[in-house]
């Protein structure tokens, strides 16, 4: 409790402009008050309810137009800065949602900006090609220096998408080229594969299967949806495939408290996911690859020990199927490291790795046996954007220059230890806080108190998001720093001293 007090002080004397040394005010470490970034505001202002008025009114607008019945408020980006939103109202709001996990580096970032008004890049945003058969001359360029220097362990080899979803819909259909390529020994297809997939029947379309996990979150097109399990609205009236779901383990938390019990319910679900690909070999429904996140994103923000990924790892390579880590929210350095997966200390983490969100471009890495093997397989118009490429050289100029993977491991640090008081000081309210790297989450009593805590926080002024049935997710742009943590931890003090 002490220690929470001090971070109340701290963040009070930070909102009010005073730093160390002045009025007594001390600050918690020097890497909180070091620097405060020159694009960023001083903290959370608000003038409305949220969403205010003009927000109000141009949901009517739109209304008209489209289903907005999942829209928040309208936004003014043109003011937003670095770690802070600001709405159509004038309200400024420190946003630790960051569109659903998917700013890197902040709002309106300099280095960003500085290559929008570069005219040799010009081009690359008037001009957007079809990547797949017309590429500008520079892409492979680009790609090496971008996604490929920081191309996961094994891999040598991306290919470019536009989101999270297209990126795992073409991730499944290399497993499945991939698996029928390899059982036929890598002749050609015959006449009859040809013929028969024109009809959507088998040999032609085969009855393989991808192996997901129960919990996870894939994506909302129609493949991706058949390993979807996080909520049923994502699901509802829309066929699917008869594919195996294997559970998800349900750890207990602090992890390091009950590592004995932890460690049986990960045996349990191992035994299930080999059980169920023998089982769905039986059924004639093979198993050509495995998808999981390396922490279950929007069903909850689940965790399992690296122990468990190396055990699905082996699993994965004695049955011989693909192993496919989907990185789309975890990608990107939130958890301290660039892929959730190098926490694992595998030299062979997968035979493919997803990605989108904070790369700001989507993809799939995958290894050489996995290119497919015809023009026209892996393929849509646009194929990813060239533009965003240019975009990501510089964000990883920005975390590299400015160490932020080191910056995420100790704001997370700060954040999680502040949600463990904080569960301590409401323990009727608050429980399980977990997290990696700034990657962290909390879950509330109930989902009710749940949505009506993330509504009076946004009301004072920060923006946080929901996930799966009562949990709440924390997902700060890189550029977090300590000082920000204690800003959010004293709104969110008051915050749930309503609800005592």
């Amino acid at each position: 409790m002490a220690s929470f007090l001090k971070m109340r002080q701290f963040a009070l004397c930070h909102q009010k402009k005073i730093w160390h040394g002045a009025s007594g005010c001390r600050s918690i470490s020097n890497t909180a008050t070091k620097t405060q970034l020159e694009f960023d505001y001083n903290g959370p202002s608000m003038k409305t309810a949220v969403p205010g008025p003009r927000s109000h009114e141009l949901l009517k607008q739109l209304g008209d137009i489209q289903n907005v019945g999942a829209i928040n408020f309208f936004c003014n980006y043109e003011e937003s800065k670095g770690n802070y939103l600001v709405d159509v109202d004038g309200n400024r709001m420190l946003d630790i949602y960051t569109q659903i996990s998917s700013i890197p580096i902040g709002y309106n970032h300099p280095a960003l900006l500085k290559l929008m008004t570069d005219p040799n890049n010009m081009s690359a945003f008037v001009n957007r090609p079809a990547l797949g058969i017309l590429p500008p001359e520079n892409f492979a360029e680009k790609l090496s220096e971008s996604l490929l220097t920081v191309a996961p362990s094994g891999m040598t080899r991306v290919q470019t998408m536009a989101c999270g979803s297209c990126s795992n819909e073409n991730a499944y259909k290399a497993m499945f080229i991939w698996y029928k390529n390899k059982e036929r020994g890598y002749s050609a297809p015959s006449e009859e594969d040809h013929n028969t997939c024109m009809v959507n029947q088998a040999p032609g379309c085969p009855d393989l299967s991808i192996l997901s996990f129960m919990g996870g979150f894939h994506g909302r097109t129609l493949g991706c949806l058949a390993t979807t399990h996080s909520k049923s609205i994502h699901k509802l009236d829309v066929p699917t495939f008869d594919w195996p779901i294997a559970p998800f383990p349900r750890l207990q938390y602090p992890l390091e408290e009950f590592s004995r019990e932890n460690a049986q319910e990960e045996a349990r679900c191992l035994e299930e996911v080999e059980d169920l690909i023998v089982k769905w070999r039986q059924k004639g429904k093979p198993v050509a690859g495995i998808v999981i996140e390396p922490i279950q994103a929007e069903g909850g923000d689940n965790h399992a020990s690296p122990n468990f990924f190396r055990s699905l790892r082996k699993i994965a390579q004695k049955h011989d199927v693909a192993f496919h880590v989907d990185e789309v929210q975890t990608g990107g350095g939130s958890t301290g490291k660039f892929w959730a997966h190098e926490h694992w200390g595998l030299d062979d983490p997968a035979e493919i790795v997803s990605f989108s969100k904070k790369l700001l471009t989507g993809g799939y890495y995958h290894k050489d046996e996995l290119q497919a093997d015809k023009p026209y397989r892996i393929f849509n118009t646009w194929m990813g954007d060239p533009s965003k490429n240019l975009f990501l050289v510089e964000v990883l100029n920005v975390i590299r220059k400015e160490n932020l993977l080191d910056r995420v491991t100790r704001s997370g640090a700060a954040l999680l230890n502040g949600l463990y008081e904080l569960q301590a000081q409401y323990p009727g309210i608050l429980s399980r806080a977990r997290g990696q790297g700034t990657f962290c989450a909390i879950d509330v009593r109930d989902d009710a108190t749940r949505n009506n805590i993330l509504l009076k926080a946004r009301d004072r002024g920060v923006l946080l998001g929901g996930c799966g049935d009562r949990s709440i997710r924390f997902r700060p742009a890189l550029i977090f720093q300590e000082y920000h943590v204690h800003l959010f931890l004293n709104i969110f003090n008051d915050v749930l001293d309503e609800f005592k």
